[in-house]
């Protein structure tokens, strides 16, 4: 088990529930993966529907061994429409990463994301009392790099020739975080994100 476990670890907000990725999941988690064809995508790894399975298998194993906590995300209705993770966990600092995420289209652009992201963010500083949550993504996912940033999390650096992505290419990563001294005013901002009328 994770110090910074439980590895079965759920959140629950209003717009989405963050509950331990599971292989039953692997059904409805493909369709959220078909739509909009998500998983062809160059920039990014979105496990495609006949990978699923294989994709939760290989998170499991990770959270087996301590080095991720996986989540898929439910909507309201207790629908899966995703997958995100603490990942890249630091016991000694401690410190952890948010990532491997996707949502559905349909998630995106409204408050289900920004909450998802409060959710870990919260549990990340006030439970485990971490001194920084990372973000990283390929330096050409504008999409994502947006997405971070609407969060308020500040740009660290681009790694550069980074890993090799699944289409071949060489990945730049753009590497953002959030720090604890600058969580209290980060929350404020996600809790009024989440609060403004749609």
């Amino acid at each position: 088990m994770s110090r910074l476990g439980p590895p079965n670890l759920t959140l629950r907000g209003r717009h989405v529930t963050l509950v331990p990725l599971d292989r039953m999941h692997a059904e409805p988690l493909s369709e959220a993966s078909a739509a909009g064809d998500l998983h062809k995508l160059w920039y990014t790894a979105i496990p495609a529907p006949a990978g699923m399975l294989a994709e939760i298998d290989r998170r499991l194993r990770l959270r087996d061994i301590g080095a991720m906590i996986p989540f898929t995300q439910l909507d309201a209705s207790g629908t899966p429409i995703g997958m995100t993770s603490y990942m890249n966990i630091d016991h000694a600092t401690p410190r952890v990463e948010v990532g491997s995420t996707w949502i559905a289209p349909s998630a995106q652009r409204g408050p289900l994301n920004t909450e998802a992201k409060r959710l870990l963010l919260g549990h990340a500083f006030e439970i485990w009392s971490c001194l920084a949550v990372e973000f990283r993504t390929h330096r050409l996912n504008s999409q994502s790099r947006r997405a971070i940033e609407r969060l308020g999390a500040q740009l660290d650096g681009i790694l550069r020739a980074h890993q090799t992505s699944p289409n071949g290419t060489i990945r730049d990563t753009a590497v953002y975080s959030i720090t604890a001294q600058e969580w209290p005013v980060i929350r404020a901002h996600l809790d009024g994100l989440i609060a403004r009328p749609r």
